[in-house]
Formats: C-alpha cells, sequence, structure tokens
C-alpha cells in the first residue's frame, strides 16, 4: 500500500516529538516545545535538575547542584537528503539567531539566567514503513525510533554543546 507523502512541518514536529521523549527518557523536563520570540526559534528548552552525578563527578567527589538548560535544535530529513541530515543547515547565521533567541528565553525567565546552559542538536531521519526487513535493523543502530503516518522516525545522532567552538 503507497502512503502519501508527509506533510512537511507534520514531520518536523513528529521528529521534536521523538526527541522529547528521549530526553524525558533520560531525565530531562522539558520546558517548552518551539519557544518563539520575534523572528528566532527554539524547537525543544530542557533542564536537567544536576542531582545525578556523571561518572567523572563521581571520580572526583562533585556533584552538579544547579540545573543544565539546553537549547536543542532538531534536524528532521529524509534519507540521503541533500544537507547532510540537516547538518549543512547550521551555519553560524542559524547558530547566532539561536544565541539571541535563547538570551531573549534567560531575559524572560531570570530565575534560570544562571543555569549552566548548552546548544544541542538532534539528527533525526525517515523513511516511510515498508516490508523490508532493513527497516529492523536501521531502527535498531538509532539512538531511538518511532513510526508516525506511515514512516519510520529514527533519531541517528544527538550532538551535545553542538556549537562550542
Amino acid at each position: 500500500m503507497a502512503h502519501p507523502p508527509y506533510h512537511y512541518p507534520d514531520i518536523g514536529i513528529a521528529g521534536e516529538d521523538l526527541v522529547a521523549q528521549w530526553l524525558q527518557s533520560k531525565g530531562w523536563v522539558i520546558l517548552h516545545r518551539r519557544w518563539r520570540y520575534r523572528q528566532g526559534e527554539i524547537d525543544i528548552i530542557a533542564e536537567y535538575d544536576g542531582q545525578q552525578e556523571t561518572s567523572r563527578q563521581k571520580d572526583l567527589g562533585k556533584t552538579c547542584s544547579s540545573p543544565l538548560l539546553a537549547f536543542v535544535e532538531v534536524k528532521t530529513r529524509s534519507q540521503g537528503n541533500w544537507d547532510a541530515g540537516g547538518r549543512n543547515a547550521l551555519t553560524k547565521h542559524k547558530q547566532t539567531k539561536l544565541w539571541h533567541t535563547a538570551l531573549m528565553f534567560l531575559a524572560k525567565y531570570p530565575e534560570k539566567a544562571d543555569y549552566p546552559c548548552r546548544f544541542d542538536v538532534a539528527i533525526v531521519c525517515y523513511e516511510p514503513i515498508s516490508e523490508e526487513l532493513g527497516l529492523v535493523t536501521i531502527a535498531q543502530e538509532a539512538i531511538a525510533s518511532s513510526s508516525v503516518g506511515g514512516h519510520l522516525l529514527m533519531l541517528q545522532e544527538y550532538i551535545k554543546g553542538a556549537f562550542d567552538t
């Protein structure tokens, strides 16, 4: 059975849903989805409470006491797309726009202004669900996956601190 093409904005939202669910499964709290300020938008703003120790912090006898904020840009693309899974869309201009939008978020929520912050990027790919067994292997190799509207969505890569130099 042939499925109609998936509507572009819907597939982007489905990709964001997948990433938000995955973040929540890792202990993150989703504060906002598609947070907008003037001409900028941040796909997901998530907070990690900072109470869990990383193995490095445990080795050093330290715990992180303040929450961590992640401003997450989600790129949802079809397999074999033209812009390297959305990576090529993360230009310096786009990064600057996200940075300014994050500053506006922190200005609106000053109680979070002192939290450590980072910009993460999630790469999600999708393809039509078919009878091919290869999709099972692809989904197993993904960080997380879901199916929506006759398409398989796969979180292929999650880049922490993606804009750090």
